[in-house]
């Protein structure tokens, strides 16, 4: 079995080694390097590219968010789980918005890291009970000012379901590959769905697939 290879990303060296040290004991997870901040992560991910960054928030240089950003949208086969303490919403949705594609306390167990691992890889979302019920509380609270109707029965059957790869964090070449389509073309359903449904970018996506079910935490 391929192993998962990582990038640990962390400002406090004992967390880093501690996780390194979890990581290797998984038969599915390899630890291809660490880094310290966000200048020496995107330096790492450069030289090792890495299937998934384990990234932290607050660190100096350059921190997870300004790194997240930068990788999501220079390295889009490099997916980042993002493992911190800080789970507040403010921090959740720039991450998420960022481009990362999940969201796990440093509290957690182990198995739940290994899973969210495991989900990010193969491109599904990860989302810790807490940070998903800040998305599904955010789109409660925008939904009186939307219209009473259910703008969903405007789409397409093609537009459905690249609504939910979208909301499980393909991107749209993985999700043209999946349908034997241009690149070109899933843009355009993402841009009609987008604008069908009212949604400005991928937080507001990914609260709407919670909130109808289509996708599930």
């Amino acid at each position: 079995m391929e192993k998962i290879g990582l990038l640990v990303v962390d400002d406090h060296a004992v967390v880093r080694e501690g996780i390194c040290v979890l990581l290797e004991l998984s038969p599915e997870t390899v630890v291809l390097g660490e880094a310290a901040n966000g200048k020496e992560a995107l330096e790492m991910v450069s030289k090792l590219n890495p299937d998934l960054v384990l990234m932290d928030i607050v660190m100096p240089v350059m921190d997870g968010l300004e790194t997240t950003r930068i990788i999501c949208s220079s390295y889009p086969k490099v997916k980042v789980l993002v493992l911190t303490q800080y789970d507040d919403r403010e921090h959740v949705l720039q991450l998420i918005e960022a481009g990362a594609a999940g969201f796990i306390n440093k509290t957690a167990v182990s198995s739940e890291l290994i899973r969210g691992i495991r989900a990010v890889h193969r491109g599904d979302s990860f989302l810790s009970p807490q940070v998903a019920r800040y998305l599904v509380e955010d789109f409660r609270q925008e939904a009186p000012h939307k219209k009473n109707r259910d703008p969903y029965r405007q789409l397409t059957g093609r537009e459905r379901e690249i609504l939910k790869l979208l909301a499980e964090g393909y991107t749209t070449r993985e999700i043209a590959g999946f349908l034997v389509v241009s690149p070109k073309t899933v843009e355009g359903h993402k841009t009609r769905l987008m604008a069908k449904l009212e949604l400005r970018n991928r937080v507001e996506l990914v609260k709407y697939a919670l909130k109808k079910g289509i996708i599930e935490i």
